[in-house]
């Protein structure tokens, strides 16, 4: 072995050696437990780990076992020890086996997901960042079939613009919230709402969609876009940033003012910065700027110390933004809120 592979060899080790001692154990943390429909893989972690986006490090998995990557209600982890260092491993029936954070896509009604399927299935395959000629040139909604006051799920809308190139379901969007960066003014994206999709019943000019789903009212000039691929499944192996990493909350959904746990907010870093799904940041309140009142002196300004406030979890990334899920708020988070590395 040539003197420069010894060297890199001898760095990579004292890598892995520094990042599998930030593992702690959570103080009071269960020896056993039996996992139950409706957990994840981060709740069960959290149950044992400080930081439970490290369980990877913990988790192995036995290759021998069918579906070692996944976990289900019913089975049994157990923590031991293997020469002095904590491991989760998991009793499936009379087995033994060893967990991994490897991804494997499987049925959700099956295994456990990583993080609540419900608060992002709807946001996991849509454009919800565009280009801002994108939703300009799409084909729009100019009625709805019928004298609807509200125009929904099982309705049926005539739009214009919808060229025959094979697709058969569509989304239908609403232009939102132009994304802007907060420190430097830089045009992020567009939002784009998703409200519903449906099917085509016939193409002209204009053409027929059928609404199958909604999850606001369709409107005239609401946007309509084809869908071009299947939903992704939810399974992700959580992990810290590059050093260094800032960002800030730019916006949530929904509009509230004060952001809690499940809650997505889009943060103003993307794959350009090097984000991507799975990179967990904690989300730290900027402190507040007061005036001393005991010196004396009237101009006397003290800027406070930010707090760490939560952790967010990004599960969907584009080129300059992220939509990250709220897994923990120990206080109301707010946009403008900075996210930096959770090790720190």
């Amino acid at each position: 072995m040539s003197k420069f592979k010894s060297l890199a060899l001898a760095l990579a080790l004292a890598v892995t050696s520094v990042f599998a001692d930030q593992v702690v154990l959570k103080d009071g943390h269960p020896d056993r437990y039996v996992v139950v429909k409706g957990d994840t893989l981060w709740d069960i972690s959290e149950r044992f780990l400080d930081k439970p986006w490290l369980w990877p490090e913990i988790w192995y998995v036995n290759p021998q076992i069918e579906n070692p990557h996944l976990i289900y209600p019913g089975d049994v982890i157990n923590l031991v020890y293997v020469d002095g260092k904590p491991q989760l491993r998991v009793q499936r029936g009379k087995a033994t086996i060893k967990l991994s954070p490897r991804v494997r896509a499987e049925r959700l009604d099956k295994a456990i997901p990583t993080i609540p399927v419900d608060a992002i299935q709807q946001f996991l395959s849509r454009p919800l960042v565009v280009g801002e000629d994108e939703l300009a040139k799409a084909a729009y909604v100019v009625s709805s079939a019928g004298e609807h006051l509200i125009t929904g799920a099982g309705d049926r809308i005539y739009v214009r613009g919808l060229k025959d190139e094979g697709y058969s379901r569509f989304n239908a969007f609403r232009p939102g919230s132009t994304y802007v960066d907060p420190e430097t003014g830089e045009v992020l994206g567009f939002e784009a709402i998703y409200l519903g999709d449906g099917t085509v019943e016939r193409y002209g000019d204009p053409s027929t969609l059928s609404l199958i789903r909604t999850t606001r009212e369709v409107n005239i000039g609401d946007r309509v876009l084809p869908i071009t691929r299947e939903d992704v499944q939810p399974y992700f192996q959580p992990h810290a940033p590059e050093a260094g990493l800032q960002g800030t909350i730019i916006s949530v959904l929904d509009g509230v003012s004060q952001i809690g746990q499940y809650q997505i907010v889009v943060l103003n870093r993307g794959a350009r910065e090097g984000v991507d799904v799975g990179t967990v940041l904690a989300v730290y309140q900027a402190g507040e700027t007061i005036r001393d009142q005991v010196s004396g002196r009237k101009k006397d300004i003290v800027k406070l110390p930010d707090e760490r406030a939560g952790l967010v979890m990004v599960f969907r990334t584009f080129d300059k933004v992220s939509y990250g899920l709220v897994m923990k708020a120990t206080s109301a988070l707010h946009v403008g809120d900075r996210v930096g590395n959770p090790d720190f």
